[in-house]
């Protein structure tokens, strides 16, 4: 089952949503589309853009489903390589740009300024960031709270111990699973959404137990 997910994991990194690379389990994007209907959100958190085709998915939908509001997608301007993904082509697509509902942040999660979450209503918050730890604990404790009752904290690769070198993972000192444990552990106001993470079978998504549900 191993290779299998390290298979699939290198197959996601040829997929592109509209031309643009979008590093997707199947599954999940189908979670996705039906989470935004569910929440209808007016503000999408995304951390970790890359190229930018799952803000461009978002922000779609967002306006498929005619709701009002915008993408934060929030990365580094960087073209280094981060601790997961060889990130040589980094740079955002144009598509992502020039797109009405996506704002790009370049900062860093840890740069963004909680001011502009000021008027919106229905958050929901992705991290698909660097995958490490101690970030995905951080970056729990700094979003957790702004996202709205009933709506959703997912966190992305909570199975990086399967689809990783044992080299990269040790790196990763325990990554996601290991932060929404210790997250979940210290109070936060989230439940794990089990009928979401086991729609397809038993954790059957890339995202191990992270599909959080704000309570």
């Amino acid at each position: 089952m191993e290779l299998k997910l390290k298979s699939i994991s290198h197959g996601l990194r040829r997929m592109h949503y509209k031309g643009v690379s979008c590093i997707k389990f199947p599954f999940d994007y189908v979670q996705y589309q039906m989470i935004m209907n569910e929440i209808q959100p007016d503000l999408v958190i995304e951390i970790g853009t890359l190229r930018g085709g799952s803000a461009l998915y978002f922000a779609n939908l967002m306006l498929l489903q005619g709701t009002v509001g915008e993408v934060h997608t929030i990365d580094i301007a960087t073209a280094e390589e981060d601790i997961t993904i060889r990130r040589p082509n980094a740079t955002v697509d144009q598509k992502v740009i020039d797109h009405p509902k996506i704002k790009l942040f370049t900062e860093g999660w840890q740069g963004y300024d909680l001011k502009n979450i000021e008027g919106f209503q229905r958050i929901l918050v992705v991290d698909d960031g660097s995958h490490h730890y101690q970030e995905v604990l951080d970056a729990l404790r700094k979003f957790g709270p702004i996202v709205t009752s009933g709506s959703y904290y997912i966190v992305e690769d909570g199975n990086a111990e399967d689809i990783c070198s044992d080299e990269v993972y040790a790196e990763l000192h325990g990554g996601p699973l290991r932060g929404i444990m210790d997250y979940l552990k210290e109070g936060g106001p989230f439940l794990i959404d089990l009928q979401k993470c086991d729609m397809f079978g038993i954790n059957s998504t890339f995202n191990t137990y992270g599909y959080l549900k704000k309570i």
